[in-house]
């Protein structure tokens, strides 16, 4: 993970060098400010992915004579079959549908979302994983 992180770094060092030269060239606000959160972005993507590499044992990525068979195996772990992020995508579509269509699909939206967290937050604390 340290090369992520300092390519991220590096990144952000190159947008936060375009956006100045492009605040000073066009003048123009919205652009530059894209482009300084962009910078933000980038940074907190890149410090997470240093201070994460620091914490973790070396991967195959960090080592320059790996094979891409050396990165082979278990990953993580993933969820194998969860509903909440499906109560999540519907919640949240209709929340920002809510803002073109109207504030009053807040009131079926908002208890769609929080259903969708509550259950993915306690996901395996109930029910058959429990014990996971």
């Amino acid at each position: 993970m340290k090369i992520q992180g300092k390519m991220f770094v590096w990144l952000s060092v190159f947008v936060l060098a375009m956006a100045v030269v492009y605040g000073v060239w066009s003048k123009e606000p919205a652009g530059t400010t894209a482009l300084f959160l962009a910078f933000g972005l980038c940074i907190m993507i890149g410090f997470y992915l240093g201070f994460t590499a620091r914490r973790v044992d070396a991967g195959a990525q960090d080592n320059k004579e790996a094979d891409v068979a050396d990165d082979a195996g278990e990953l993580g772990f993933f969820s194998p079959h969860s509903w909440q992020p499906l109560s999540l995508a519907v919640g949240g579509a209709l929340a920002f549908l809510g803002v073109a269509v109207g504030w009053w699909l807040l009131y079926f939206s908002v208890p769609m979302i929080m259903i969708g967290l509550w259950g993915w937050v306690f996901e395996y604390y109930r029910g058959e994983n429990r014990t996971q």
